[in-house]
Formats: structure tokens, C-alpha cells, sequence
């Protein structure tokens, strides 16, 4: 197994495509053509866990938070980020990461949080825009259905929970060959009418190269008619945040208990706690505050992230309650998400969950 069958396999949850514009992903260090001796998972890559990576054999990390997220002008040693790299590199040690991408997943970082607090009936909290794509072209009558197969088979026509979607419309299309062209149908030098389908089809922009190198491969004809557009279509398991329900409400004091003891938390910094029990409760790994007026939005009785600043628990406004419970503790299931997922696929390999705690907050 090489480095880049690691990569493609987490990319089938976490395509980079869903990325936020903002990050660095991908792999950060080393040759995706490397053979792999062993897979290190962790939330973020220290020395400490190098030096894991080092004694356990494991010649590529996985992590989520991206050691690299600004421009490396010089490497000297000089700072915790150089000093990772060099120590990397000197080893011959790969590192991959993902972060925003699965961040944005449906089955990613904030449905774990879910699935630790038992939320049920989960949404996305705020769907990216611009994730689907609409594939128009026109083909002969008689190629329409194996051309339509070939596009499921690579995921065109996925809606949500519904696969293999299209529409077609029958018509009637022209063309005029010229003395350089090599018509599967038709004469050159005249003009072709012949019966062709529409074939209109959706699908998840990550795709869009695997669709167009399909079409052209399906297609019979030399020059293809065809036409590619970005939906403005909320995509219902792509985007930040999640929202989900508890199977029976609860008082806030209780349920923040229930809170702490689960995600493993020394302190909840809250606003207020409201008379209404918890029932509906948002959730956002990381730095959240940018999404409390969604997470009102949503109906959410509580909101459960990070990194939220002293006049921001004021926007709770009465309407639900914030809850902070710190940056590491809503991320910190994440590298046990990644292992399960690629034991699974790899059955035979070793992947190792690092022991290391990155959190740099400690509680006094």
C-alpha cells in the first residue's frame, strides 16, 4: 500500500474540493508514491508526535489540524512549525491532513460530536454553496441509455439519499461536418438532423473531472455538445456545523453535565441557561462564533462550540444558550473517527491512534 491509497480512501468522506478557501490540505510532506509501513492518526502534529510516528514504525501521519498553514519562508529550527518539518523530512515521514474538508463532511468531525452525545435527526447547520453541479448534454437516441449508466457509475445523478437521477428530453439535433471532421454519423459538407436526448444530470462538484472523462469516453461523437453549471442548490450533506436531537428534552444544568462528562470537559463556559429544556442542539468543532445566529436560525435550544470571545455570548440573546466547551475537547474524537474508518478499509494494516495530547490549554 502507497501513501496515495490512504489518501484516496479518507478523500471518499472528506474530498478536499470542500476545503474552506482559507486552509491548507492535502499532503503537506512527503511522496504519495512512497510505500506505507505504518499510519500515525492525530489531531495535530507536534515533535512529540514525530517522535511517535518514529518508534512506532509509521512513515505517514494523518492529521487533521495542518502543521503548515501560512508560507514557510525559511527553515531553521526556529520555531515549533520548523522544527516539525525538519524532523519530518529528516525522517522520511509523510504528512497528510484534511481538516476543513472533513469539517464539511456529513460523516466528519461534527457527527461524531453527535454520535458521542446521542443527537439524532441530523442536519447541516450551514450548507456550502456552489457543491452542485448540472451536466447537460445531447447524445443519439440509441447511446442515451449506456451513456446514462456509465455517468451513474461514477456518482452523476447522486441527490442527497437518492441515487441514479436524471431527466431526458427527446428532440432533434443538427450538425454540419466539415472536410476535417470524422462523423460517426452523417456526410461531410452536409447537414445531419437526427433524433437525440437531453440527458440532464446532477452531481457533487469533487466529481466533476471523473464525469467529463466519462462523458468523453461514452460519447460517440467526435465533438460533444455539452454544458456545465455551478447550482445554487443547498446541498443537504456538505457544509459546517451539524444540528440534532436528543430522543427526550432535558433541563440545560442536566444536559451540560451530560456535556461535560462525555466530550471529557474541565470547564463549560456558558451564557445564560434558559427556563426551556434542551431538545434541539447545534454543534460546531473549533471556532464557532461565526455561526451563532445560524445556530439560532436552526430552532437549536443550545449551541456547542469553541473559542467563543466575552461579548459574543451576548448574541445568545436569550434565544438559546452558548455553550464553550474548548477548542481540543470538540475535536478531540476526530482522530478516533479516522481510525475506525481506515481500519476498516485497510483490515490488515497498521493504523495507529497517537497517545499524544495536543492540547495546548491546560486548567489549573
Amino acid at each position: 500500500m502507497r501513501i496515495k491509497d490512504v489518501i484516496s480512501t479518507i478523500e471518499t468522506i472528506a474530498p478536499l474540493d470542500y476545503a474552506e478557501d482559507f486552509d491548507n490540505v492535502g499532503l503537506l510532506i512527503g511522496d504519495q508514491s512512497t510505500k506505507v509501513t505504518g499510519v500515525l492518526v492525530t489531531l495535530d502534529t507536534l515533535e512529540s508526535v514525530v517522535d511517535e510516528a518514529i518508534e512506532k514504525n509509521c512513515n505517514l501521519i494523518v492529521s487533521f489540524h495542518p502543521i503548515i498553514f501560512s508560507g514557510l519562508k525559511k527553515i531553521t529550527g526556529k520555531n515549533y512549525v520548523e522544527r516539525v518539518v525538519i524532523k519530518a523530512i529528516q525522517n522520511n515521514i509523510a504528512i497528510y491532513t484534511m481538516h476543513t474538508a472533513l469539517d464539511n463532511s456529513f460523516v466528519g468531525v461534527n457527527a461524531k460530536i453527535c454520535e458521542v452525545l446521542g443527537l439524532e435527526n441530523r442536519e447541516v447547520l450551514i450548507p456550502q454553496k456552489s457543491t452542485i453541479k448540472k451536466l447537460i448534454t445531447y447524445v443519439p437516441y440509441k447511446y442515451a441509455e449506456a451513456l446514462r449508466k456509465a455517468l451513474f457509475e461514477v456518482g452523476g445523478g447522486s441527490i442527497g439519499n437518492y441515487d441514479n437521477c436524471s431527466f431526458s428530453i427527446e428532440g432533434t439535433g443538427s450538425f454540419k461536418p466539415n472536410d476535417k471532421s470524422n462523423p460517426v454519423v452523417g456526410q461531410k459538407g452536409e447537414t445531419h438532423y437526427g433524433t437525440e436526448i437531453q440527458i440532464n444530470i446532477t452531481f457533487p462538484k469533487h466529481l466533476e473531472n471523473k464525469v467529463l472523462s466519462i462523458l468523453k469516453k461514452e460519447h460517440p461523437y467526435e465533438e460533444i455538445a455539452y454544458e456545465i453549471m455551478t447550482l445554487e442548490n443547498h446541498n443537504q450533506h456538505i457544509g459546517i456545523g451539524m444540528v440534532g436531537e436528543l430522543q427526550e428534552a432535558q433541563k440545560a444544568e442536566e444536559f451540560l453535565k451530560i456535556v461535560k462528562q462525555r466530550m471529557n470537559v474541565g470547564v463549560i463556559r456558558h451564557s445564560k441557561l434558559l427556563e426551556k429544556e434542551i431538545k434541539k442542539v447545534a454543534v460546531l468543532g473549533g471556532s464557532g462564533a461565526f455561526a451563532i445566529n445560524s445556530a439560532i436560525a436552526s430552532g437549536a435550544d443550545l449551541y456547542i462550540t469553541a473559542d467563543i470571545k466575552y461579548h459574543e455570548f451576548y448574541k445568545a440573546e436569550n434565544k438559546l444558550v452558548i455553550a464553550d466547551i474548548g477548542h481540543y475537547e470538540t475535536e478531540q474524537y476526530t482522530k478516533n473517527l479516522l481510525v475506525d474508518f481506515l481500519t476498516k478499509k485497510f483490515t490488515n494494516f497498521a493504523i495507529v491512534l497517537s497517545v499524544c495530547n495536543t492540547n495546548p490549554v491546560k486548567y489549573l
